[in-house]
């Protein structure tokens, strides 16, 4: 039976045979066509359906990641501004000490010491726009919500924020501190220097221990140490979220990515088996009508 199967006008076996190899072999060649065009050799679920969710699962992960430092580096902008203009304002202050213990001499006279509160006071203003100043996208550390330093533009947080760090919800606090009790204390001291009344002895008083020169140093001191602190934080966080996500990347791309050297060349083999396949099932499609030949 299998010679008159074989020799049949209504069965073709070799054509059956030549169609499900062709077959097999275009999909094949579909998957590694996909795999060279995309880099990937894991597209969808249907290809590996463990292998997939895991990487989407890290890419949701790298996704936060990248999220959390584009934040990180808006606030890092806010912290930076704000130690920017203490470090300008201690600055200041330096001088504005200097000119105390100018004044803590009883061997001025009334026009030296008129000279030296008038730069005392001049210095007084600068720290006031230094404060007023220290906002970034609309938002101040330091300001303050009353008195003088009290600024229109910059809405100052009298809470702490929170800003996001990494991809699970944790969260950085970045404290305000107002700077408006140094500014007070400072402007107190100024506006005594302006009154006659105001001699060597008195200003010393402000540059003793407990003075209030002394204690407003002290404060600034603190600040500058609070948002130094703080710069570092973000920037260590920052990265390390870099690094995680690299070695995310990393591991993502031993999960899903294709070997093109492989796939290439497994591209080019399947190419070749497809143009044999093709002349074979062409060579069995034409077994019956030879077999018209014999009638």
């Amino acid at each position: 039976m299998s010679g008159i199967v074989s020799s049949s006008i209504i069965t073709n076996s070799a054509a059956m045979v030549g169609v499900e190899t062709l077959n097999s072999i275009n999909s094949s060649l579909q998957t590694v066509q996909t795999a060279v065009s995309t880099g990937y050799s894991v597209n969808s679920a249907a290809d590996n359906g463990a292998a997939y969710a895991v990487a989407q699962s890290v890419r949701t992960t790298m996704s936060g990641l990248t999220a959390a430092n584009q934040q990180l580096g808006d606030v890092s902008g806010l912290v930076q501004t704000t130690s920017t203009a203490l470090t300008n304002i201690s600055n200041l202050m330096q001088s504005m000490d200097q000119t105390l213990v100018n004044l803590s001499s009883s061997t001025l006279s009334s026009s030296q010491r008129s000279q030296y509160a008038s730069e005392f006071t001049s210095q007084l203003k600068n720290i006031a726009s230094f404060v007023t100043g220290a906002n970034y996208n609309g938002i101040s550390l330091i300001g303050s919500a009353s008195g003088t330093l009290s600024n229109t533009i910059a809405k100052f947080s009298g809470t702490s924020l929170s800003v996001a760090t990494d991809a699970n919800g944790s969260t950085l606090t970045i404290t305000t501190q107002s700077v408006y009790s140094v500014y007070k204390s400072l402007s107190t001291i100024g506006a005594s220097l302006t009154t006659n009344t105001t001699n060597a002895a008195t200003v010393k008083a402000f540059l003793t221990a407990t003075g209030q020169m002394t204690t407003s140093v002290s404060s600034m001191g603190g600040y500058m140490n609070t948002y130094g602190n703080l710069t570092n934080q973000i920037n260590n966080q920052v990265t390390y979220n870099q690094n995680k996500m690299d070695a995310l990347s990393n591991g993502l791309g031993a999960l899903v990515d294709a070997n093109m050297a492989a796939e290439s060349a497994q591209l080019q083999s399947l190419q070749i088996q497809q143009q044999l396949a093709t002349t074979a099932l062409s060579i069995a499609n034409q077994s019956p009508s030879l077999l018209t030949k014999l009638i």
